[in-house]
Parts: C-alpha cells; sequence; structure tokens
C-alpha cells in the first residue's frame, strides 16, 4: 500500500473540531451519497488561487446533494497562518460554503495520505474512493486554468459515466509536518501518477 488511499479504498474516519465550534465525524455525513474531503490551509498561495473555483464547483455540486469538507492538518508552529483561531477567522470572513476541520495531530492527514495543499478526495456512498488529485490544473492562478479535474469527475460520476481520469498529482505546497523543515514529505509519499 503506498502512502496515499488508492481507488476503491474507504474513507478512514475521524473525530475532528471545526471552526463552528462543532465536532464531526464521518457519520456525520452519512445522509451525503457523495462527499468530498480535501486537505487545504489558510496560508498556501494554491488553496487561495484556487479557492473561488472551489466555492464554485462546491455550490454548483451542492444541488445533487455532494457534500465538501475541508481540513486543516498544517502545523500552527510551522505557519502561525494555519493555527485554528486563525481557521475560524478566514471562515469568518469568506463565508466558505463547506465544514472546516482542524486536524492538530496530523493523524487525519496521514491516514488519507495527504500530499499538498489541496488534495481532493472524492468518496461515493460506501464511502470508497472514487477520485483523488487535484482540483484544478492551474491553482495558483484560475485565469490561466484549462481542466477542472475535479468537476470532471463529479460530472462524469452523477451521470452515471466511469470517471475517465481519477487520480491526478495534487498541485500546491505540501502539508507543513510539525517539527519538520517546512519543505519535508514523510519517506513514503510520492507522485500518485508518473
Amino acid at each position: 500500500m503506498g502512502f496515499t488511499l488508492t481507488i476503491g479504498e474507504k474513507a478512514p474516519d475521524f473525530t475532528l473540531e471545526a471552526t463552528d465550534g462543532k465536532i464531526y465525524s464521518l457519520k456525520d455525513f452519512n445522509d451525503t451519497e457523495i462527499l468530498v474531503i480535501f486537505f487545504t490551509c489558510n496560508h498556501c498561495p494554491y488553496v487561495i488561487g484556487s479557492d473561488e473555483v472551489t466555492r464554485k464547483t462546491a455550490l454548483h455540486f451542492e444541488k445533487q446533494g455532494i457534500k465538501f469538507i475541508a481540513i486543516n492538518s498544517n502545523s500552527k508552529n510551522t505557519y502561525t497562518e494555519d493555527s485554528f483561531e486563525n481557521m475560524v477567522k478566514r471562515m469568518e470572513k469568506e463565508k466558505f460554503p463547506w465544514i472546516y476541520l482542524y486536524d492538530p495531530d496530523q493523524k487525519v492527514a496521514l491516514a488519507y495520505g495527504a500530499l499538498r495543499t489541496p488534495h481532493f478526495y472524492v468518496f461515493d456512498k460506501d464511502r470508497k474512493l472514487v477520485y483523488t488529485g487535484r482540483g484544478v490544473d492551474n491553482p495558483k492562478d484560475t485565469d490561466k486554468m484549462k481542466v477542472n479535474d475535479l468537476g470532471n469527475a463529479l460530472n462524469e460520476y452523477i451521470s452515471d459515466k466511469k470517471i475517465t481520469t481519477p487520480v491526478t498529482n495534487p498541485i500546491g505546497c505540501n502539508v507543513k509536518w510539525e517539527g519538520k523543515d517546512p519543505h519535508w514529505m514523510p519517506e513514503d509519499a510520492c507522485d500518485l501518477v508518473s
């Protein structure tokens, strides 16, 4: 098994606090046919650059009953901007249409094999992985993007079509692991497609 979840694997459970003050686990989303879980943060230029496209994608698919959950696993000791307090401030300001969870011990990031911010995972009603990777092909500057891989995967899936490209490489900053150099990645972390 590689570092990152592979297609067909089940979503690992979690119990994490959200910026709304509530605690959420996977079972809290049992009423959702398709669940998009993505690893993100407050400071990364790839996240900030693509947040509005992610917002539009989330709002578009919300009508089909698809929910988005964001998880910040970055060490606040690497970037203070990524603290829980700053997550709350960011959600108050941006009013994103997703639940924003905090993973301070980074166990959830490790369970999913999160590589970068942002890194998207799409799970079916049985919570099996059907898509993983990037949201778009140019998250830092979406004016230049040509492909919304996440949107394409969701469109194909809800249309009962086979997902043409179920795995892409996430594009962004690496997860900021506690006590490590900001550019460090776990030894078994690697690109998802060569």
